[in-house]
């Protein structure tokens, strides 16, 4: 059986990608409301403006060095336990996937999603949002630890050569491998799969990947992740109701054990006290007052993005950790505007896409089970020449809505090192900044990950990029070394910061973003605690 267009949309769904294809938008809160709700004015020594793997990290090493800070996320709290239902699925997709609903006036048709109900698209603080630029729609998570929430938790780490590829000389990979990378990968807790749980029964693809792999000549490992795998023991002993196991993990884990930054460096922080994280609060706009102290507005929404409060925050000390896009967004049209006064002209330049591509692989031979256990066991890297490197993994597909079930397919994800960008420009008609991408880019990148993914799956395999462009790892829009210096400060802007994926130069060296990005910002805040508190901040 052939993958057929109502099998690719169906399966992309299942991927967690064309949950966002439609164009997912933030709906816009009611202005009469929000006009209607009073102001509070409020003062904080430092405030973060996002929750996930940069902005954690500064939320953690500011409290250990004495500064009380507030984080504002957009998102809700999602607080899973064994056997719960805290996250969606994608066989029973609802509202909590997507981010304030669907506009589905955007360039993709609705028969993308012919199984979502009409409550599907109600607005709800979900987890999902996309930006959708010319060439290219960038995908990012809204919640308390940002990302960490629903990726599938690959923690892997470039080699030396492929990192000095990318990234400034003066970041020390020497430094980053013997520390930062260290640091960042204890307090995530990132380990591999125990062989028991590879050899069961519902992890039959990830060994069909192992195998196919080896018999095309390329290198396989198990995948570092950041899940206490007894979880999944557990689930196999019928101790809990199936997640990892089954591999409905991509819109979060319903049974915990997934150490994700809310339970990390989020819930560190805040047991030292000085931490304090206010959920639900959406940064509306941020600008610069005459004193040179920066004013922060935000909405306190209901989860139906409803305004239950307006909140202006004034700050000596901002950090944006909003994620590329998030950051990247609101530092050109504050720039745009002359919200903040000196913002660099490099301020959305230097977006890369981290070379991502997604593919659906259906096989007449292999035997990838009914269930299929995740979410991610091994990688196969092939790093010998830095321009064209490249690592692909197999991920689990989860259970299916009935019409889709047929389908013997699993998932493959390949990661690349492109030196292609794009640029951020503000737009005064919609009032915010968007992603010029293009459509070119990358294509050095996905030929080598192309070729690869053939030998793999012996050529049985759907291109998702080539149907729709997409990045679940955005990355730039405000660059070490361009718009700011190598510790996050943004060139020119004293107590202004950027420690997301916002600083990386587009690429993480084919690897997911999430571990160097933690490892950078802890590498920054070394050098922040050290010379700015009790200066700037």
């Amino acid at each position: 059986m052939t993958l057929d267009r109502r099998s690719f949309l169906g399966t992309s769904a299942a991927t967690g990608a064309a949950v966002a294809l439609s164009g997912v938008a933030g709906a816009a809160t009611p202005a009469a409301a929000a006009t209607r709700t009073p102001v509070r004015r409020l003062e904080r020594r430092a405030v973060i403006i996002g929750s996930g793997f940069g902005g954690g990290v500064v939320a953690l090493r500011l409290a250990q060095a004495g500064v009380d800070n507030l984080v504002l996320e957009r998102g809700r709290w999602w607080r899973p336990a064994p056997n719960s239902d805290t996250f969606p699925t994608i066989k029973t997709l609802d509202e909590r996937a997507l981010w304030r609903g669907s506009d589905l006036t955007q360039p993709f048709p609705t028969a993308l999603f012919g199984d979502f109900s009409a409550a599907s698209l109600n607005p709800y603080v979900g987890l999902i949002d996309a930006h959708v630029g010319t060439g290219m729609t960038a995908l990012c998570a809204a919640g308390v630890g940002g990302g960490s929430l629903i990726y599938q938790g690959m923690s892997l780490q470039p080699n030396r050569e492929v990192f000095e590829s990318i990234f400034p000389a003066g970041v020390d990979y020497t430094e980053m491998n013997r520390r930062h990378y260290r640091r960042a990968g204890r307090v995530l807790h990132i380990q591999t799969a125990p062989d028991e749980l590879i050899a069961s029964e519902n992890y039959k693809a990830p060994r069909a990947f192992r195998r196919r792999a080896r018999e095309a000549g390329y290198r396989v490992e198990k995948t570092p992740m950041p899940i206490d795998w007894d979880f999944s023991l557990a689930e196999l002993r019928g101790e809990m109701k199936p997640a990892y196991t089954t591999g409905d993990t991509g819109l979060g884990v319903n049974n915990g054990g997934k150490f994700s930054v809310d339970k990390t460096y989020i819930a560190k922080a805040m047991r030292t006290g000085r931490t304090t994280v206010w959920a639900q609060h959406e940064v509306v706009d941020i600008e610069q007052d005459r004193r040179g102290r920066y004013l922060v507005h935000v909405h306190k929404t209901d989860r139906r993005g409803r305004v239950l409060a307006r909140k202006v925050i004034r700050t000596p000390t901002l950090v944006m950790g909003a994620g590329s896009m998030g950051t990247t967004k609101m530092l050109t049209r504050a720039k745009a505007l002359g919200a903040i006064r000196g913002l660099p002209d490099e301020i959305g330049e230097g977006w890369g896409s981290n070379g991502d591509r997604i593919y659906v692989w259906e096989s007449l031979t292999e035997d990838f089970g009914r269930f299929q256990g995740g979410p991610v066991i091994y990688d196969s890297k092939d790093w010998k020449d830095a321009r064209t490197a490249n690592t692909v993994i197999q991920a689990s597909l989860p259970p299916l809505p009935l019409e889709l079930q047929r389908l013997n397919a699993t998932i493959l994800v390949g990661f690349g090192v492109s030196p292609d960008r794009g640029r951020w420009v503000y737009d005064p008609l919609g009032d915010e900044a968007r992603l010029l991408w293009n459509p070119l880019n990358d294509l050095r990148s996905f030929g080598a990950i192309h070729e690869r993914v053939l030998r793999i799956s012996g050529g049985t395999v759907l291109d998702t990029n080539a149907a729709v462009n997409t990045t679940w790892h955005g990355l730039g829009g405000a660059v070490m070394g361009e718009a700011c210096d190598l510790d996050g400060r943004v060139n020119g802007m004293r107590g202004l910061y950027v420690l997301d994926g916002a600083l990386i130069p587009g690429s993480t060296g084919a690897c997911n973003p999430s571990l160097t990005i933690a490892a950078v910002a802890e590498r920054a805040m070394d050098r922040i605690v050290k010379r700015d508190v009790g200066r700037v901040i």
